[in-house]
């Protein structure tokens, strides 16, 4: 790359400029004689060569001590006149060399470093900054932020290609102590005092209100549980804490119903709750004057939109969501990112059935408008997802409509139940059907009803659910972030003990009889069964009397638990899993199953994971199978954590006692540290556990 002359060359070359056209003239002169022009032409153009001669070097001599003095001090003052605003330019300024060497720097850049001695690398001055923050090219320009003592800047950093000849700017740039190959790039360094915006842009977000809704969870059953002379003061008791810690925040506080409130603060306040962990449901919770049940309640926020309305829109969204997940939380919304608060203890299991009546009408009602059901469960359904979709099977053949149950894989854990339907002459061929054949079926006519799943990328065949605006969602699983936002009915019951025992109830509330073979009763039971690990987890007195209902409709328990045996191998390879299982402080169980030649290894896994709750002293246990790359795990809990807290981690759910979770091209050692980093906050923190109570009657209730 050739170098820039310096400016008093480049100003003597164009002082010549009318020197070097006599050259050019006389070269003309000269054609015009070879050309045979007359001799009088020539010597009239040869006298006017000449005197332009003459009169150009006259100027040119008499001229440029005058013109060259003035020309090259103006250059000199106005470079000078730069490089003093530069120096008083309020924004700091600094040129670097490629490495990060402070090469020239103005007043400001003085100001802010606190020194006027300055001759480092900006890395001492600016440690988190690197190599890669500068750009790759020049005239590219990377912008970063960054903070400075108590001051927020906005860095930008310039690329820029300067040839710089001169000995005077060479001096004073310091450019000889570096090599020539990077002489000529400079990075440009602006530093823009961010601070008064930062401020005024927090404090606008500040002080935005939110909207937030207060749900009391389970208002009648708790009233119920106490003597009525003592309503009243139990009443008293939760408006007084939840209005004293909204006044506390300077919120705004009202109640159009008797166990919901509605409220309004800034935005600052939040931060101020989850540093307390969002004590209100503690307090409400340890409210105590004679009732058997505790209090709970839920809290949704709605945030981060300018438009209010679009804020209350979804708080009412976030309540949805925290009252699917089983209430006792807190959901924020924030735009699209959601957060989860509290939610660790054991759902409570609701005495009353008018949400199951109410939901079975409505259901009755969208089957009878439509020409064909079609049902599916959750990829790699078990026995709750295929018992659930009989059961919805058998009502929508009782209002006489075509049903299909759509179904890909069958593992060996629902081949028992599926063996019992297929090739029997009772049902139709196409009962089961593919994912291919339901997408050829789906239309605008038909109701498509999940079971057992309310996470769209879970479900069996997750295109169907573009195909019909009539979408039904049957599921006991909290719901996560990720749900089904266009069903037209939407019944989540998290204290419901398994999808199989909805549908139970829902069966006995239909207008039309129900005509339910032992075969049928059998798989809705099964389902049951499975889920709750032979009924001793999640069983209230609602799950019994279902299946009161099923054994009422011929189910044999026997013939249910001969469909349900294992296999010598799957004995085996649960017996080394077992055998092999690490127990962590004495109450946590890690345990890896072998997958090879197990048919079904996440269903063995599972029941690994149930029986290590059964050793002495275990709280819960995570058991992880690797599935062609893919890690599964298994998480069970009695009633030390949550586990589904814990699996949520991973992009999992599912139950407080029972949850899971998968993780593509995972280890499994890695994930099992993971888990146990999370154990340890866990009991560090206080998060996730349940309240040391009495647990006595009111457990046993639970």
């Amino acid at each position: 790359m050739l170098k820039k002359r310096p400016l008093k060359s480049q100003i003597d070359i164009f002082l010549r400029m009318p020197l070097d056209l006599v050259l050019f003239l006389i070269v003309m002169m000269a054609a015009l004689v070879v050309f045979n022009y007359s001799q009088k032409t020539a010597i009239i153009v040869g006298s006017g060569v000449a005197l332009y001669a003459i009169i150009a070097l006259i100027l040119y001599f008499t001229q440029k001590g005058k013109i060259m003095p003035q020309l090259y001090s103006f250059a000199i003052e106005q470079g000078q006149v730069q490089r003093s605003m530069l120096q008083q330019l309020a924004v700091p300024y600094a040129l670097l060399d490629v490495d990060g060497m402070i090469l020239w720097h103005n007043k400001g850049f003085e100001y802010m470093v606190g020194s006027s001695d300055i001759e480092d690398n900006i890395h001492t001055y600016f440690p988190m900054m690197n190599d890669d923050m500068f750009p790759a090219s020049p005239d590219d320009v990377t912008e970063f932020s960054m903070a400075y003592e108590d001051r927020q800047y906005k860095i930008q950093f310039r690329m820029i290609k300067e040839d710089v000849a001169d000995e005077e700017e060479d001096e004073e740039l310091n450019l000889s102590r570096f090599d020539n190959k990077n002489a000529n790039t400079l990075i440009v360094a602006y530093f823009f005092d961010e601070t008064a915006y930062r401020k005024l842009q927090q404090d606008y977000t500040d002080q935005r209100l939110v909207a937030g809704l207060i749900y009391i969870d389970n208002f009648d059953e708790v009233l119920e549980s106490i003597e009525e002379a003592r309503q009243p003061l139990l009443i008293a008791l939760v408006d007084r804490k939840i209005n004293k810690t909204i006044n506390d925040i300077e919120g705004i506080i009202r109640k159009p119903e008797k166990d919901k409130y509605f409220v309004v603060f800034q935005q600052k306040y939040l931060n101020q709750l989850k540093a307390e962990k969002f004590a209100l449901l503690d307090e409400i919770r340890d409210i105590n004057v004679g009732n058997e049940l505790p209090v709970t309640i839920s809290l949704s926020i709605g945030k981060g939109s300018p438009n209010f309305q679009t804020c209350y829109a979804d708080a009412r969204l976030a309540m949805d969501m925290a009252l699917g997940r089983g209430g006792d939380q807190v959901v924020i919304k924030d735009g699209e990112k959601i957060e989860y608060y509290g939610g660790q203890n054991t759902v409570v299991e609701k005495n009353t059935r008018v949400r199951a009546r109410v939901k079975a009408h409505a259901l009755q009602g969208i089957i009878e408008n439509k020409e064909r059901v079609v049902i599916m469960g959750h990829h790699l359904p078990d026995a709750d997802a295929i018992g659930s979709a009989i059961g919805v099977y058998i009502l929508a053949k009782a209002y006489h409509k075509e049903a299909h149950i759509c179904i890909n894989e069958a593992t060996v854990s629902i081949r028992p139940i599926l063996d019992n339907f297929r090739n029997n002459t009772l049902y139709d061929d196409d009962m089961f059907i593919n994912n291919e054949q339901a997408k050829k079926i789906v239309d605008s006519d038909t109701l498509l009803m999940i079971v057992d799943v309310n996470r769209p990328s879970y479900t069996e065949c997750p295109e169907l659910l573009e195909k019909t605006k009539t979408i039904v969602v049957f599921d006991h699983h909290r719901q996560s972030g990720e749900t089904i936002s266009n069903a037209v009915l939407s019944y989540v019951e998290p204290y419901a003990s398994s999808a199989c025992e909805m549908v139970a109830e829902v069966l006995q509330y239909t207008n039309q009889p129900i005509d339910m073979s032992a075969m049928e009763a059998d798989a809705l039971y099964a389902g049951m069964m499975i889920d709750t690990g032979n009924f001793v987890q999640k069983t209230g007195a609602r799950t019994f009397e279902a299946a009161a209902y099923l054994r009422r409709k011929g189910c044999d328990v026997v013939r249910v638990r001969k469909m349900f045996r294992d296999s010598m191998d799957a004995i085996r390879h649960k017996a080394e899993a077992i055998r092999d299982a690490e127990q962590y402080r004495e109450q946590y169980a890690f345990a890896i199953f072998p997958t090879d030649g197990v048919d079904s290894p996440t269903v063995v896994a599972s029941q690994v994971a149930n029986e290590l709750l059964d050793v002495e002293g275990i709280g819960a246990s995570f058991v992880l199978s690797n599935i062609d790359g893919t890690i599964y795990i298994s998480a069970r809990s009695i009633d030390m954590i949550n586990v589904q807290v814990v699996m949520e981690k991973f992009g999992g759910g599912g139950h407080s006692n029972a949850s899971g979770a998968q993780v593509i091209d995972g280890d499994p050692q890695e994930i099992i540290a993971t888990i146990k980093r999370y154990l340890d906050e866990i009991d560090q923190v206080g998060d996730f556990l349940p309240k040391e109570e009495d647990e006595s009657e009111e457990t046993e209730n639970v």
